[in-house]
Parts: structure tokens; C-alpha cells; sequence
């Protein structure tokens, strides 16, 4: 079968090849990894939601679009402050075109989704700056290992995507604890990267749990309880214990380095059969670096699905191709899933049809 061509190749593509090559064709079980954390309503950091104390009720909403079609939690969809849509509608119309299975899988929530999810132990998490603000990561992991080796024998690969506002702010913390250089290279949901206030988040949270930049690469599970958040340790579990079974898609974006980092400093054996997809908006995002943290330690490959929203009919979807949100709830993992199932059955134009019909019926119903 020929490789989709709206399905990019971003970084290490031999590699790429041959988990495209154990992809295609197949049915992926897709789970969606929800947490909170308080370092998501720093003013500032994250676009996810119309005001910092409403970022509670993003994952949650996400979750139930994803299963439903629509969002309980809220009316409407989560948007941004300037209007834009949640990535979770391009998840939710990718998933629904293929036909491809959902899990949701609750990391830690201060709100829970009003659908069936995986409890997985976690508690929301608080703001990194304390030095302090992960709960039970240990157990969290193992938890997480066990549903993954289970969930693995359902399906042909998974497909694991998150929703954590502030996410790319704790994804620099854990790096930066872990010793990889990262400062100036997570991505936003911003235009204009808030990347000095990232990094001053991030050595307030490091001093003040007594550790520097590296100090934690022999110690990952007290890295993620110092400067992480809850998404890390559930969405690095379920990888680890499925990743021995079948090929796993990380879908995210530069918050998928960190779980890769975790997951090296882990169980690293595991890395060969794992994959990022993320969306070409952050592959070709000039302020984030994707590729330049990856390979500081892994040589995990990079697919991008090769969106573009800039023929479409909604200004709210036009905005995208502005450098507004980029990613998130696996948007760009669920897209390449969608297309390598079905081949050019899907690709970016169909899916692009498919967004706009659920981004009008869900907007009639705010």
C-alpha cells in the first residue's frame, strides 16, 4: 500500500518507514490521557480555555467530545480566549471518519468527564513552581503499566494523545530536571511564544525543590514530582507496557518529548517501537524544536499530518494556520491514524470537510 502523501515525514525516516510500514491498513485503539494541573492558570502560559480557572473544565469537555460529539462540562467546545476551537474537534472528526475505537484515560482531573474513562490514580497537579506537584507518581506509572499491557491486546497499535493546559510549561520542567536542553524549544498554543516566562516558571519550581537544570537525570520519577505533571507518569505507563505488544503513537507535540524522556530514563528498550505524530503547524513551528530535543537523547521518528486549514469556510479555523494552538488532545496523531487505516480515502481535504460540518453542528449548539 502506498503511504498516504498528506501524511509528512519530519524527522528520522527510516525509522518513520518502517512503523508507517506496521501501521498502515491497521486499526489503532486511540486513548486520550487527561490531567490538570495549576500551572496551567499562570497568566500567560496557555491559550486552552476562555480564562485561567476555566482550563479545569478543558479536559474533561475534550474527553466527552471525543466519545459524544459533543461537550457536557461545557456548552458548546473549549475554545480559546480569541475563539478558536479546540484541537479535539479535528481529533473527534479524524477518529469518527475511520472508525477508530476511543479510550479515555483519566490521568487527573479536578472535574471528571461525564463519560466511562480508565482511573488511573492520579491526582491534578499543582503548580510547578512550588517545587512540588505531582502526587503518587510511582504508583501512577505502574497503574498505567498495567492497563497498557492489557489494552494493547485489543487492537492493532494505540494511539495515545493528551489535554493538559500549560502542558508545554511542565514538559520544559521535566526536561530541564532530566538534563536535556529545551529552554527557547517547547512549542504554545500562542502565536508569540512565552518562552521567558517558561523558563523563569521553571527555575523558580527547580530552586525551590533544591534541584538545577539535570540534577534529577538519575532520579525521573521524583523529576515528574518536583517539576512535571500528572499526564507524564499515566501517559508514559500505558507506552511502556503496551510498547512490548505493538507500536505506539505518541500524538502530541513538543509535550510528547517529555514522555519520551521519561520513558528513556525508564525503560529505554521500549523506545523502538514507539513513534511521535504531531501536526505539520508544529513541525514547521519557528519558535519550538521538536526534532532539536528528540535527538538529544532518542532516535524516535517524527510523522506530521500535513494540515491546512486555510481554505476553509470558518475564520475560527482559518486562525490555525496563524501559529494559534498547533496541537493537542492527539490531534495530529489521530489524523495520520485516520489516514494510514484508510489510505487516500482520507486525506487533508475530506478530513478538512469532515472538521467544518462537526465545527458548524457544534458551534449551533453554544
Amino acid at each position: 500500500m502506498k503511504t498516504n502523501s498528506d501524511i509528512i515525514i519530519a524527522h528520522n525516516k527510516p525509522k518513520a518507514e518502517t512503523f508507517l510500514s506496521k501501521i498502515e491498513n491497521k486499526t489503532p485503539l486511540f486513548i486520550a490521557t487527561i490531567a490538570t494541573t495549576e500551572t496551567g492558570k499562570i497568566p500567560g502560559l496557555s491559550a486552552a480555555g476562555q480564562n485561567p480557572d476555566f482550563t479545569d473544565f478543558t479536559p474533561p469537555a475534550d474527553a466527552e467530545l471525543l466519545l459524544l460529539g459533543k461537550c457536557k462540562s461545557i456548552q458548546g467546545v473549549p475554545i480559546t480566549p480569541e475563539g478558536i476551537p479546540t484541537p479535539g474537534l479535528i481529533t473527534m472528526s479524524a477518529l469518527k471518519l475511520a472508525d477508530i475505537p476511543v479510550m479515555i484515560a483519566n490521568a487527573g482531573c479536578k472535574v471528571k468527564p461525564q463519560v466511562p474513562f480508565i482511573e488511573l490514580g492520579g491526582n491534578s497537579g499543582r503548580d510547578i513552581r512550588t517545587g512540588n506537584s505531582v502526587d503518587n507518581v510511582e504508583e501512577v506509572i505502574e497503574r498505567a503499566k498495567t492497563a497498557g499491557q492489557q489494552l494493547a491486546k485489543t487492537s492493532d497499535y494505540l494511539v495515545i494523545g493528551e489535554s493538559i493546559p500549560g502542558g508545554t510549561t511542565t514538559a520544559l520542567g521535566l526536561l530541564s530536571a532530566l538534563g536535556v536542553n529545551a529552554e527557547g524549544k517547547v512549542s504554545s498554543t500562542l502565536p508569540l511564544n512565552p518562552h521567558t516566562l517558561k523558563t523563569d516558571v521553571v527555575r523558580l519550581g527547580l530552586k525551590a525543590a533544591g534541584e538545577k537544570f539535570g540534577s534529577l537525570n538519575n532520579n525521573p520519577i521524583k523529576a515528574v514530582s518536583c517539576v512535571g505533571d500528572p499526564m507524564m507518569p499515566a501517559l508514559a505507563g500505558l507506552t511502556i507496557g503496551a510498547a512490548d505488544q505493538v507500536p505506539v503513537l505518541l500524538a502530541g507535540g513538543t509535550q510528547m518529548t517529555a514522555v519520551l524522556a521519561l520513558i528513556n530514563a525508564l525503560n529505554p528498550k521500549t523506545l523502538g517501537n514507539i513513534a511521535v505524530g504531531t501536526t505539520r503547524w508544529v513541525t514547521n513551528d519557528a519558535t519550538s524544536d521538536i526534532k532539536g530535543i528528540i535527538n538529544q537523547f532518542c532516535k524516535v521518528p517524527i510523522l506530521a499530518a500535513d494540515l491546512n486549514f486555510g481554505n476553509s469556510a470558518f475564520p475560527g479555523l482559518q486562525i490555525y494556520e496563524t501559529g494559534l494552538v498547533k496541537e493537542g488532545v492527539g490531534a495530529g496523531g489521530a489524523s495520520i491514524a485516520a489516514m494510514a487505516k484508510m489510505g487516500d480515502a482520507i486525506n487533508k481535504e475530506v478530513l478538512l470537510k469532515a472538521i467544518e460540518s462537526n465545527y458548524k453542528t457544534l458551534m449551533s449548539m453554544k
